[in-house]
């Protein structure tokens, strides 16, 4: 008979499930008004590792997001739709930065489990959208290694003038990519550390660089007066050039998700996901809202060389570089973008296995692919997006090379979106449970709630509709095109179409429950905040406001 576990606050939980039989390890166990409160781990398939010091959390966020989406394909949304359009689109995106990570934290910081979000669905709302939202997440961040591959071919043509064979530079890519997975996770998170730190100095050398070419800097300098704005229409194919640009937006800013699966693995999570929240969409909104408006002053829109234009495709910055004739800062930003795609590409393995392996816990997928070794390393959740990933590299290989890349970047678009509204709603959910099973999670010391909830989800979905009809729009009426192709509507919308038909088809199948806010799990994984987590917190907010406020920014 199945031994029942008081969780404390209306119902119970047993060891025997209906997703079979799952072994935990009860360690934890903290006075709450309500009763007693205890927290299972699931320790059946191995157990991650806290890789990431606080520390480490912080530089990588800093630095997280900022790759090919921000070096490279920021051309393609000028191209498309304007300065005008273009700044309005990567505005209202960057926004929802702030929004997910208001939303997410508040359930990862009480809840730090690795593949977060796919967890809260299933627990709160119902394991077809968690499906729905693993298959979406795990898809787009995937993609985006095939994609980052492509741009990693783009910048080491730019040296070799397109002598270097193609299938040489995605070989060399996917091997460094998949090569940092063998080795222990505090590898990864050594890589990624120090490539944030390559990215954040970068991007402060592109500000100053682009500030003193507007000023007239260069062997060919000249003072740049808006006329990129006037001479050309500041708001390019009307409402079809600002959705190409916005869906670009979504791409390039990144889903940050990724901050939240690494909270799930950070040694404090509650200072950690309390910090990232703070700074990471500042440094979001300053850093895409800088550079979009640097570009739109330096380059024009009609520029042949924009990515997705009929010249050789290159970065806006390198672009604005070479025509004032500066030398060998080309070269150096060159080298500076690779370590970033790079690090994007790592991310995506990273976040994508954590996001399998989760599903496979809850019984989604197969629960073979859940096993982690002694290392923390969720080995075969691992060897399969990094196979899938290489697959879709070498799609890049074909004829159609350039073809797949829009698909992949349109299917990452829709797959970002469509998570941040399955987040808003899941938020919605956790509240409502809380509510109902009169849960004092937000009363407790240092308990983290998002600000002016529920403006937050609410902005979030809101802004994920208008991304929504941007697809279908684009689909329909690309930018510059005299009429709808079959190839191009689906080229926006298959990520959208497979997303809701695989939830759909997976809820009339396995016919799941929509979870009752009466019953539903507010204990498995719940984290109390350890002796050392107080003490952390205690010495931080002693701190006056200005030491605090330095800890935002410091990189040491």
């Amino acid at each position: 008979m199945a031994e029942k576990l008081s969780t404390g606050s209306g119902g119970s939980l047993s060891k025997d499930g209906e997703k079979g039989d799952v072994a935990y390890d009860i360690h934890q166990m903290r006075s709450a008004s309500i009763g007693d409160v205890i927290e299972m781990v699931d320790t059946t398939h191995g157990q991650f590792h806290r890789s990431f010091t606080p520390h480490q959390v912080h530089i990588i966020s800093l630095g997280s997001n900022i790759g090919s989406g921000l070096f490279i394909g920021t051309g393609a949304a000028l191209a498309a739709a304007g300065p005008g359009n273009m700044v309005i689109a990567y505005l209202l995106v960057c926004s929802c930065v702030w929004a997910v990570l208001q939303t997410l934290s508040e359930m990862t910081i009480a809840f730090p489990t690795s593949g977060n979000y796919i967890d809260y669905a299933d627990r709160w709302v119902d394991p077809a959208l968690a499906f729905g939202a693993g298959l979406a997440e795990w898809l787009g961040w995937t993609a985006i290694v095939a994609a980052e591959a492509s741009f990693f071919d783009i910048l080491i043509q730019f040296w070799a003038n397109e002598s270097f064979p193609k299938a040489a530079s995605l070989t060399i890519f996917v091997v460094i990519t998949c090569a940092i997975f063998v080795m222990p996770n505090t590898v990864f998170a050594w890589f990624e550390y120090g490539t944030s730190l390559i990215k954040i100095g970068l991007f402060i050398l592109i500000i100053l660089l682009s500030l003193a070419i507007v000023c007239g800097a260069g062997p060919e300098g000249y003072v740049h007066d808006g006329s990129t704005w006037t001479d050309l229409p500041a708001f390019k194919n009307g409402f079809s050039g600002f959705g190409r640009a916005a869906l670009l937006a979504c791409w390039a800013v990144g889903d940050q998700i990724f901050i939240g699966i690494m909270g799930g693995e950070a040694q404090n999570p509650r200072f950690s996901m309390g910090h990232a929240t703070k700074l990471v969409p500042y440094r979001v909104i300053f850093v895409y809202m800088a550079c979009v408006i640097f570009i739109t002053v330096l380059i024009r829109s009609d520029n042949d060389q924009l990515l997705g234009g009929s010249g050789v495709t290159a970065s806006p910055f390198v672009l604005a570089i070479q025509s004032v004739k500066i030398p060998y800062v080309s070269s150096i930003l060159n080298a500076g973008i690779m370590f970033g795609i790079l690090a994007i590409s790592a991310e995506s393995i990273y976040l994508s296995s954590r996001i399998l392996r989760t599903m496979a816990v809850q019984r989604l997928i197969p629960i073979w692919i859940a096993q982690v070794d002694r290392r923390g390393r969720p080995v075969r959740s691992l060897v399969i997006t990094c196979l899938s990933a290489v697959v879709l590299t070498y799609i890049n290989m074909s004829a159609g090379g350039v073809v797949a890349l829009n698909w992949f970047v349109s299917i990452t678009s829709a797959s970002f979106f469509i998570n941040w509204m399955i987040v808003a709603f899941t938020s919605w959910r956790f509240h409502k449970t809380l509510a109902a099973q009169n849960d004092p999670l937000f009363s407790g010391l240092y308990a983290w709630k998002s600000s002016m909830w529920p403006l937050a989800p609410v902005w979030l979905m809101s802004i994920c509709v208008l991304l929504l009809i941007c697809c279908f729009y684009v689909g329909a009426k690309p930018p510059g095109s005299t009429g709808t192709t079959a190839n191009n509507f689906f080229q926006y919308t298959i990520g959208i179409l497979l997303i809701f038909s695989m939830t759909a088809a997976y809820k009339l199948i396995f016919r799941t429950p929509f979870r009752d806010p009466k019953t539903a799990d507010l204990l498995t994984g719940r984290r109390k905040l350890t002796p050392e987590d107080i003490e952390q917190l205690d010495a931080y907010y002693r701190l006056p406001t200005w030491r605090r406020f330095l800890t935002y920014v410091k990189l040491w």
